[in-house]
């Protein structure tokens, strides 16, 4: 890696391949544009480096953060490559976010300016007079006319590698979202990583089109996906969001050769129709994600013809702590996420940081190997030393997932620890149990919680939505637990069914589980649910 910022990565690739297209959006995830998108290397740099002449002659300086309305649009690669260039970090903020949440990014993230969307920018002023800094805003369409940056101390260092380059926030399944502090080597290593690991990965410069429905405010889009493509001269194809109806028609048009998932994605297209057209084994190299059901993994990768390659990583540990069955065996159906590569050292850990024996769920903590065991991954989060400290307890990321491991090296996820249920001495992931409620019948949409309970300490709660309202009634209910007893053991399967009419989920498509167990507790307090706790029985040897 002879860059030493994302700004000069790019610029270095535009020497090799500035004629090569750098983004493509289709038209069916433009509908803010006539058609599609098409961007050259040479033409986005030249863009780039415009703005950024605008943003340093407003006096904007190394380690400036900027807030970054802007969408999974091509404004966002050209604004923040700008930023990036002259040292500027970036606050991305998403479009499905609430006035609360961008208030809360803004002040905390101390941006002192915000690029808007047009339509977006009257808002985003009234928000900004209500916090501390009160940042300006200006739109994309004016960023010529760039506000004088307020008074700062002068800061002549130049950009490298530690410097700052993104202050993305983690989703806060409890509390406030946590800041986390990505430099520019953070990003240079992510696109290093995605490039070397080889295998069933094998990227081939200058040829690769990867899409992706992603948002560019999480770890995956913005330094996974684009960082892959800018360090080996490929082109991303960067929806708005996912498309189910038009999904197949944007693969097929953009003439993608790699696509990126979350587990929910692959559930969903293989709801459709079954057609002829199905196979993509000749143009789809890979899926790169992780979460798919155990249960839709083997099914969709037959009809499709193409592998999903399922992925361990965080935002905290980048791609210095990633790991990826991009190997065979994958283990498929079997939440297998691969084996860790030699420059990763893990363990699997109890609650009291003890390790675990062979086979037995533990802790998942990682380090790189060698004298920096941070390497490749965060840099610590935004104001607080306390929770930088609790997770990189005893040298370690101790990342709160729950993992285990075979006899071979292969880990596979268990859950999330906040997410598992402890009833009666027994310890149940809530994804295993969701995973067993597949195909149950009247459901569309189901998360599995825990719920206080008297005797046993928990007890597994399932929030449903139901295919229509009448499915939302006590046979209904006793249904879906007869379904799930057919695959789980009889202390795995819900004790209490609640009917909701929509779940509580991030803009990333993933479950809110803090939200989703108060909602649980709610329902059970106001009597709003069905008691299917006699159905929980033994079986008689």
């Amino acid at each position: 890696m002879n860059s030493n910022t994302v700004y000069k990565a790019f610029s270095s690739t535009c020497e090799e391949f500035g004629n090569h297209p750098f983004l493509h959006i289709p038209d069916t995830a433009a509908p803010y544009n006539t058609g599609s998108i098409d961007a050259s290397y040479q033409k986005t740099l030249e863009e780039i480096d415009s703005l950024a002449s605008n943003y340093e002659n407003a006096g904007y300086k190394i380690n400036n953060r900027v807030g970054l309305f802007l969408e999974n649009r091509i404004d966002f690669f050209c604004h923040w490559l700008a930023l990036n260039k002259i040292g500027c970090s970036v606050i991305p903020l998403h479009p499905d976010m609430q006035s609360g949440e961008i208030a809360y990014f803004l002040e905390h993230g101390e941006a002192v300016l915000v690029v808007s969307l047009p339509h977006k920018k009257s808002e985003l002023q009234e928000i900004c007079k209500n916090i501390k800094n009160n940042p300006p805003v200006i739109c994309t369409d004016s960023s010529a006319d760039i506000p004088i940056a307020k008074s700062f101390p002068q800061n002549s260092d130049m950009p490298s590698g530690s410097t700052e380059c993104a202050l993305l926030y983690t989703s806060g399944s409890t509390g406030k979202p946590k800041g986390c502090i990505l430099d520019n080597n953070y990003f240079l290593y992510a696109g290093y990583w995605y490039n070397s690991i080889g295998g069933l990965m094998e990227l081939k410069r200058g040829q690769e089109r990867l899409l992706t429905p992603l948002p560019l405010n999480h770890m995956n889009a913005m330094a996974c996906s684009s960082m892959a493509m800018i360090m080996s001269g490929g082109c991303i194809i960067q929806l708005d969001r996912f498309h189910p109806k038009t999904w197949w028609q944007s693969v097929k048009s953009s003439r993608a050769t790699i696509l990126h998932y979350l587990g929910v994605l692959p559930a969903i297209l293989l709801e459709q129709p079954e057609s002829a057209d199905d196979d993509f084994s000749r143009q789809i190299k890979f899926g790169f994600g992780a979460g798919v059901n155990p249960k839709h993994h083997e099914i969709f990768e037959k009809r499709f013809g193409f592998p999903l390659l399922e992925a361990w990583a965080m935002t905290e540990s980048g791609a210095g702590g990633s790991i990826i069955a991009n190997h065979e065996p994958r283990y498929i159906g079997t939440c297998c996420f691969g084996k860790p590569k030699s420059w990763l050292e893990y363990q699997l850990v109890d609650e009291k940081k003890q390790v675990v024996s062979l086979g037995e769920p533990g802790e998942l903590r990682v380090r790189t190997t060698g004298d920096n065991p941070a390497r490749g991954f965060f840099s610590g989060y935004f104001k607080n030393p306390e929770a930088t400290q609790e997770i990189w307890q005893d040298g370690w990321l101790n990342t709160g997932d729950v993992v285990r491991e075979d006899e071979n090296g292969y880990l596979y996820f268990v859950d999330r620890r906040k997410n598992v249920i402890r009833r009666s001495g027994e310890n149940i992931a809530a994804l295993e149990v969701e995973a067993g409620l597949v195909g149950a019948p009247g459901v569309l949409e189901a998360l599995v919680t825990a719920v206080p309970d008297e005797i046993r300490g928990e007890e597994v709660a399932v929030c449903v939505v139901p295919k229509t309202k009448l499915n939302a009634n006590e046979q209904s209910a006793h249904e879906i637990v007869n379904h799930a007893l057919k695959t789980l053991a009889y202390f795995k399967v819900p004790g209490y069914v609640i009917f909701c009419k929509s779940l509580p989920r991030t803009s990333s498509n993933k479950p809110k589980r803090a939200e989703v167990k108060s909602l649980a507790k709610e329902y059970l307090e106001n009597g709003k649910f069905f008691d299917t706790r006699r159905l929980k029985k033994r079986v008689q040897n």
